[in-house]
């Protein structure tokens, strides 16, 4: 699903026009990634959680050279599935 697909289900869903539909999905997308930047955790109900990882600086390899680089230590975003959710797909 794209998010052009996702706009669209949330028009048809919400009897939304599809401009209305971006708005809102633009904003709960917009929400979600301020709070990981804050470093806050995202909860959703029966859906899962958005939180925020951190990844230790390391030594990688360079596959074309094998060259030995440092990889920065960094933060990722991680989530993780309800049990809500692994339960309707199974």
């Amino acid at each position: 699903m794209s998010k052009k697909d996702l706009i669209d289900a949330v028009a048809k869903e919400c009897e939304l026009t599809k401009e209305k539909a971006g708005v809102a999905v633009d904003a709960a997308l917009a929400h979600i990634r301020n709070s990981l930047k804050a470093g806050e955790e995202v909860r959703i109900p029966d859906f899962g959680t958005f939180k925020v990882a951190k990844r230790k600086a390391r030594e990688g390899r360079n596959p074309a050279t094998g060259a030995t680089i440092k990889i920065p230590a960094s933060r990722v975003p991680k989530f993780s599935p309800s049990k809500g959710l692994k339960d309707a797909l199974n």
